[in-house]
């Protein structure tokens, strides 16, 4: 009986798994020795040694690069963000603040309580317009009027002989007023008040009733303020008057003769201190007399001058007075003096 094959086979010994790869590899040196380069040694090489120094700079450098992007990418919107919210937050509270004026504006409206009270508003506004418009209006005079002119700048020949108007005048160049004057008008309230509302008046009073060229104070009297419904047009010529100072220029033409003042002094007095007015009758002395402060009549500026041209040696004596003394001239009556006066 022949022996089976396939049981020889089988009975014999099986190789390890080592020795089946051992001659695996065997096989492909052989196959790649005369050839070429064995694929591993191609691709191998030997391990290289790190230093340890470069690789923390180098680690280094990278955090320090990813740390800046990411700083940058949150600071970033971070300020967006709070721009954003700050911007947002401003207009949030405009808008309410609109709306809530606008809801008060339209409750005022429709409230019973608006009109009467925006008439009392009016009246009232009224009313101290016309108990004080004198002093607003004063001090815009004041102001506006060219103080600054030097007197000596402005062509006046107060020679003698020069031929001047017959019309009487006082003119003032630094204060700019050329205003008209009359003499011996009386000096009444009544008489003051209706001559003052056409230009300067005469006050003549024991002492002090002298013209110009005549020795003594020759008075002038003019508003600085007064209310701008009273009548006249020469409400306010005197408004700048307390800008005169001593060496100042005053000319006075009178009878075709112009006669030149120069300021020595200035004093505020009380409207009854009529005594203030007599200073003398030795030479001609000219005294121009208004209220003051700016709208109110509740004292008198005073400004003193002397005579220097023509020569005021030549003066004459004045003629004698029978005047009696009166307060000096004010102004007319505010409003409310007016309507408590019992529309006297």
């Amino acid at each position: 009986m022949q022996p089976n094959n396939q049981d020889e086979r089988a009975n014999q010994p099986k190789p390890s798994n080592e020795a089946a790869a051992n001659v695996v590899r065997s096989q492909i040196d052989n196959i790649y020795s005369n050839t070429q380069e064995n694929p591993y040694q191609k691709t191998h090489s030997d391990k290289v040694s790190v230093d340890s120094e470069g690789l923390k700079k180098y680690h280094s450098a990278w955090q320090d690069y990813y740390q800046k992007y990411y700083q940058g990418i949150y600071g970033q919107a971070q300020t967006t963000d709070k721009t954003t919210s700050q911007e947002e937050a401003i207009k949030s509270l405009r808008s309410e603040i609109r709306s809530k004026i606008s809801s008060q504006a339209t409750k005022i409206k429709k409230s019973r309580h608006y009109k009467p009270l925006l008439a009392a508003f009016i009246v009232v506004a009224l009313l101290l317009l016309i108990q004080y418009n004198r002093v607003i209006v004063a001090n815009v005079y004041a102001y506006v009027s060219p103080g600054s002119i030097d007197p000596q700048n402005i062509v006046i020949n107060p020679i003698k002989d020069n031929v001047v108007p017959a019309e009487s005048k006082i003119i003032i160049p630094k204060i700019n007023v050329d205003v008209p004057v009359y003499y011996d008008v009386g000096n009444d309230y009544d008489s003051q008040m209706a001559t003052m509302d056409k230009g300067l008046a005469h006050f003549a009073v024991n002492g002090a009733n002298s013209h110009p060229g005549e020795k003594g104070n020759t008075v002038v009297a003019g508003h600085s303020a007064n209310g701008i419904f009273s009548p006249g047009d020469y409400k306010f010529i005197f408004a700048g008057l307390d800008k005169l100072q001593p060496g100042d220029v005053i000319y006075a033409n009178y009878k075709s003769v112009r006669y030149t003042y120069t300021v020595s002094r200035k004093e505020v007095v009380e409207p009854t201190d009529v005594n203030k007015l007599v200073i003398g009758s030795d030479k001609p002395y000219l005294t121009l007399l208004t209220c003051t402060p700016l709208g109110t009549a509740r004292y008198r500026l005073l400004v003193f001058s002397d005579q220097v041209s023509p020569n005021p040696t030549n003066a004459t004596a004045p003629a004698s007075s029978t005047a009696k003394n009166s307060d000096m001239p004010g102004t007319t009556p505010t409003f409310f003096e007016w309507l408590f006066g019992l529309f006297n």
